[in-house]
């Protein structure tokens, strides 16, 4: 519903009239007739056309074009020197080659148990341990005889003693009265249908389609790229790739390293002991406690609950009489008039002009492409390329030699230790024997990865 902000809203009238006037007016009076200042922002009119736009900008006007040339140099033909490389380097003429021996193990060899002589089983713990006889001790547990009292209990609690039945006084209902439904059937009006005017709407303007016109011009469908692009003649480059050796498939006959220097360890069998067998105990088991022999059961009777008793339920009737429902007063309110207003401006008559000032003003003209000032193509060379290099006719294969350090296993050594700078050191994996002697000594091999 509408609500006036004049009018108060509340039951109760205070007798004090509302001011509608803000502190802005009252401290802010007027001066007369007084203008705003003009604004000095220019207005926005329409310039007329005043004359035709040349498409030559100062760029194409101080522009000449000058004819470009490519300096081409001729190629010098390869003559190889005579003569043999030195490929001794600095390295090899001053470093000494030195006998390097194995590095001996610090770890002390390990001993193996040859000796057929019987293991004492007998650990220090069951040999020095000794069995108490020791006595059961004694309860230190007071006993104290439990002993019902004969008479009954007689002591009310605080809240016996503290607590006052009272009737139970029912609130009054604030409810209002039942107010009656208005008869008759159901009013449906409403200021929009009783207020719309139903005007008739004229047809839509539709545009005509405007029908294809082919070109009478050919299609030029030749790109840049292959109006100018010419491909130059040559052969095909040869591969740098070194001419792959045929291996030999006959089978591999004689003996590896691993089985020259292999040579198996005596190994004895482990023995195994056999463990001492679970005897269970004969005598029955006390499961009696302290607590179960010394323990006195008693017969104690539940505790009475200290409930109130329920209160009386009252037969009175009841008074559903509030402030509300005696204060309250009905407005008498009466429907609100329309308050849409009539229209002013007028809708125009007539047919709808679509032409627009940029149709009426647009003059076509025909556009005229730039020239194009890409360089003329340079012409190719007859002679065929050479493709090869000193590194290609020189080059001489050389064999891998592999790391221990990347796969010390596959390789047959074991890792050793690591210095402090972070090197590590490993040997050989199979063992040679020292003499007559049955203990073996590793050749160590000092490798670094």
């Amino acid at each position: 519903r509408h609500r006036c902000y004049h009018e108060p809203t509340k039951i109760y009238f205070d007798g004090v009239q509302p001011r509608n006037k803000t502190e802005y007016v009252e401290n802010y009076t007027g001066y007369g007739n007084v203008c705003p200042p003009k604004s000095f922002k220019p207005k926005a009119e329409l310039q007329d056309h005043r004359a035709t736009m040349e498409g030559i900008s100062t760029f194409k006007s101080d522009y000449l074009p000058h004819d470009v040339t490519t300096p081409s140099r001729a190629q010098a033909e390869y003559r190889p020197k005579s003569g043999t490389i030195d490929l001794g380097t600095v390295y090899q003429r001053d470093y000494s080659p030195h006998k390097v021996a194995p590095v001996t193990l610090v770890r002390p060899l390990q001993k193996l148990h040859t000796s057929d002589a019987k293991v004492d089983t007998i650990p220090t713990y069951r040999d020095d341990y000794r069995v108490w006889n020791c006595q059961r001790a004694e309860s230190c547990k007071v006993e104290h005889l439990y002993k019902p009292p004969s008479e009954k209990f007689g002591n009310p609690s605080t809240f016996q003693d503290d607590y006052i039945p009272r009737q139970a006084n029912p609130p009054q209902s604030c409810k209002p009265c039942e107010s009656k439904l208005p008869g008759g059937p159901f009013d449906s009006n409403t200021t929009q249908r009783t207020a719309y005017v139903v005007h008739q709407l004229e047809p839509l303007f539709v545009r005509p389609r405007a029908r294809y016109k082919p070109s009478d011009q050919p299609f030029e469908n030749l790109t840049t790229h292959q109006r100018d692009f010419k491909g130059t003649p040559g052969e095909q480059a040869k591969s740098c790739k070194p001419e792959s050796r045929n291996l030999s498939t006959d089978p591999f006959k004689g003996t590896t390293e691993f089985q020259d220097r292999y040579q198996p360890w005596l190994v004895t069998t482990p023995k195994f002991y056999k463990p001492r067998e679970y005897v269970p105990p004969t005598d029955k088991m006390d499961l009696n406690s302290s607590n179960r022999l010394d323990y006195i059961s008693h017969k104690v009777p539940p505790v009475a609950p200290i409930r109130p008793a329920p209160g009386k339920k009252t037969l009175a009737p009841f008074h559903g009489k509030s402030t509300t429902r005696e204060d309250f007063q009905p407005w008498s309110v009466c429907r609100q008039g329309n308050l849409k207003k009539e229209e002013q401006i007028q809708k125009p008559i007539g047919k709808f002009s679509n032409l627009t000032t940029f149709r009426s003003h647009y003059i076509p003209h025909q556009p005229n492409p730039p020239q194009s000032f890409k360089p003329l193509p340079a012409v190719p060379h007859a002679i065929p390329f050479k493709d090869e290099t000193l590194y290609h006719t020189e080059y001489i294969p050389k064999k891998p030699q592999v790391c221990p350090g990347l796969h010390p296993g596959a390789l047959g050594y074991v890792y050793v230790n690591t210095d402090s700078q972070g090197h590590k050191f490993y040997r050989k994996a199979s063992p040679e024997r020292s003499g007559s002697n049955c203990n073996t000594i590793p050749k160590e091999v000092a490798g670094v990865s």
